[in-house]
């Protein structure tokens, strides 16, 4: 029987590429001159450092704007508050989300049931495995789940016969 997982996979190195353009490009702005505003990243975890608010919010937008360009989805970036370290510097922790977490999981499950069509929506760990007798079904719940979800970024993948 036809079956595909749907998955939520950001790639690591371009989230380490996009962190290292971002370092770059602040340590030559002119605006951001002998300022400490920086990115670290930890596996998934991306914490901002700057010197004020505005500062931390221009890093941010850099961020955004390196990570797009590499083709990593922002809807995956879980922005904590920004906390004050020491004096006027102000830190940020920014989560980068992975997986199909359980309540979206169980939202999509809902939604392919809902629809009707003749499908088995299953939850596997942070993956969503659909099951269906035709190829052509399976393609259309994938529309479905396009039209649906539209806050998170999704990729479907292990499309076998």
């Amino acid at each position: 029987m036809p079956t595909f997982d749907i998955v939520s996979e950001v790639d690591k190195q371009e989230i380490k590429n996009a962190v290292d353009q971002v370092n770059k490009e602040v340590s030559t702005r002119f605006d951001f001159k002998g300022s400490d505003a920086r990115v670290e990243q930890i596996d998934y975890q991306l914490t901002i450092f700057a010197d004020d608010e505005f500062k931390l919010e221009q890093v941010l937008d850099i961020l955004r704007t390196k990570l797009t360009k590499r083709n990593v989805d922002v809807r995956c970036l879980d922005k904590g508050q920004a906390e004050k370290i020491s004096g006027n510097k102000v830190k940020q922790l920014i989560t980068v989300k992975t997986g199909v977490e359980t309540e979206l999981a169980k939202k999509i499950t809902k939604n392919i049931k809902d629809s009707k069509l003749k499908v088995q929506a299953s939850i596997q760990g942070d993956v969503v495995r659909v099951t269906g007798s035709k190829k052509d079904v399976l393609q259309d719940v994938i529309q479905l789940i396009k039209r649906s979800i539209d806050n998170f970024p999704l990729q479907f993948q292990n499309f076998r016969d």
